[in-house]
């Protein structure tokens, strides 16, 4: 991806996220003024409004350019190569007994310290 200079917003793009920024925080000042209706019909709206709001943020020039980027994230993700579930399981196994001895070392440092410091004490 080629690195373009970062250009001042037109006007439209600015009105445009202001709505979307207006949008969302009407959402959520809605979701406590209406404390009495029920909190599913008050997290769908918020819901709404996010959906609403990032439509309307895609429709800038930065919109277009994040969900370029993101659609270029995806590509890449695809290209990965995951381990399989196989090597996923013995390399948990691995981390575990690693965290087991260490939990172990770090015990046996306290106790021989607590003595240690019990001896000093009396």
């Amino acid at each position: 991806m080629a690195a373009k200079p970062d250009a001042t917003m037109s006007g439209v793009d600015t009105l445009k996220l202001a709505v979307s920024g207006t949008i969302l925080a009407a959402s959520v000042l809605a979701f406590y003024v209406f404390a009495d209706l029920a909190l599913l019909y008050r997290v769908l709206t918020i819901v709404a409004a996010v959906v609403v709001a990032a439509g309307i943020s895609l429709t800038t020039e930065r919109g277009r350019s994040f969900a370029g980027f993101m659609q270029d994230a995806r590509t890449e993700v695809r290209k990965m190569v995951w381990p399989t579930r196989i090597e996923t399981l013995q390399t948990t196994l691995v981390v575990l007994v690693v965290v087991i001895i260490l939990a172990l070392f770090l015990w046996l440092v306290d106790r021989g310290l607590s003595s240690l410091i019990q001896l000093v004490i009396r």
